[in-house]
């Protein structure tokens, strides 16, 4: 129990870092892909020929399509993400879901046959190449993770513009829209459960022992990050309806920073040095940065139907800060893409293009129109406070299925140490 083997980089050639992923509209997590497990040498003398061969039958299928996917699911080229990718990804899927089930009798009833299997996953995050645990609650954990970049990778997938057939500007459909809030929010789900049900389980001492991309706060980030880009999709479709209020955008924008920022906090302290790993955090700290572009716009638009000298500064002070969070995003953006492995952003589509038009061109005439009216000395120099509004957007309510029937009549030792 607690026993676990770490690899340093220099030790394998199977880590697969990509050196450029292509076109990011979601950060997708470095793939965590799981190596081979002898279920029979472990188990073979505790429970039945049948389940042992089911359990193995279940893992292998996931190890062969995580390892011959792997490259196709990070590299998320347009002609992949329409043809193969999609499939690809609902399949490995499919098949983590299948195994689940089955895997959890390894822990039914506090069972001693949790800590009888080394299960090892090969990650693209930490230090270490790979990490080996005799615990069926890693395995376990490290299944609920996948499960989540897989969802991801759905929702990159799907919010990659298209060209459209008449010839407009690449677009993304409001039926993908929709549908990737939908699988943002059970990216959600199996990361919260993770955190809430998996992590507990394990010992203090694993826990300190588990890679850095299983780490508590990147899985919170992960989760938070996965609610804000669900706001970011839910604010771009407000732009776009004309039932929408501006105290409705506000409110979803101001939402969206307090995830960003929550995420940032999780995030910020951890060991990620090495490249995915920054990667990932410049990600987090350039939504952040846009999402605070965005509040403030729609704050200060807010302020300024105050019919008052003070409302109008404030309102002015405002915008000139949302300007000044798009420029600063700009750059933020450029770092994220030139971090290894190299990304690029899709065409401009959404909330930011909208925002990205709109910011420069209302702050610039308000500005401009106040400083006619007032003296500058009277447009506030500091940023007022965005309003502070409970976030509404939760994680599915994702529960570790019941464990497999196979498993209600079989018998085995559970003393067995």
């Amino acid at each position: 129990m607690g026993c676990f083997v770490s690899t340093p980089q220099d030790t394998g050639g199977n880590r697969r870092r990509p050196g450029n992923i292509g076109e990011v509209s979601v950060f997708v997590p470095g793939l965590r892909i799981p190596k081979p497990v002898d279920f029979s040498l472990a188990l073979g003398d505790q429970l039945s020929k049948t389940l042992v061969e089911r359990l193995s039958a279940l893992r292998t299928r996931i190890v062969v399509m995580a390892g011959q996917e792997a490259p196709t699911i990070t590299r998320t080229r347009r002609k992949t993400a329409t043809q193969h990718g999609g499939s690809t990804l609902a399949d490995l899927l499919q098949a983590l879901e299948d195994y689940l089930p089955v895997l959890l009798g390894l822990v039914k009833d506090g069972s001693t046959l949790q800590h009888k299997v080394q299960f090892i996953w090969v990650n693209q995050e930490d230090d270490a190449e790979e990490t080996a645990m005799f615990s069926a609650w890693y395995e376990i954990l490290s299944v609920l993770h996948l499960m989540a970049t897989l969802s991801l990778s759905q929702a990159n997938l799907l919010l990659l513009p298209r060209t459209s057939l008449d010839g407009y500007s690449p677009k993304v459909s409001e039926e993908s829209r929709r549908s990737s809030v939908d699988i943002f929010l059970k990216a959600a789900g199996y990361l919260d459960c993770a955190v809430r049900n998996v992590l507990p389980q394990l010992p203090a001492e694993q826990r300190r022992n588990l890679p850095v991309d299983l780490a508590e706060g990147v899985l919170r980030a992960l989760c938070l990050q996965a609610l804000g880009q669900a706001v970011d999709i839910q604010l771009g479709l407000a732009i776009d309806s004309t039932k929408a209020t501006l105290a409705v955008k506000r409110r979803l924008a101001c939402e969206m920073v307090k995830y960003w920022q929550q995420a940032q906090d999780n995030i910020m302290n951890l060991p990620l040095s090495n490249g995915w790993g920054e990667k990932h955090r410049l990600f987090v700290k350039w939504k952040y940065i846009e999402a605070k572009a965005s509040a403030y716009y729609y704050h200060g638009l807010i302020l300024y139907e105050g019919n008052t000298e003070k409302s109008h500064g404030m309102a002015v002070a405002a915008l000139q800060a949302a300007d000044e969070y798009l420029k600063e995003s700009k750059k933020a953006c450029e770092a994220f893409n030139a971090a290894i492995p190299l990304s690029r952003n899709p065409p401009l589509w959404g909330t930011m293009k909208y925002l990205a038009e709109k910011i420069p061109k209302d702050t610039s005439s308000k500005v401009r129109i106040n400083r006619d009216l007032y003296s500058y000395e009277k447009i506030m120099e500091t940023a007022p406070t965005l309003p502070d509004f409970a976030l509404a957007l939760k994680p599915d309510e994702y529960q570790l299925p019941h464990v497999d029937a196979s498993w209600d009549d079989e018998t085995y030792r559970k003393g067995t140490a």
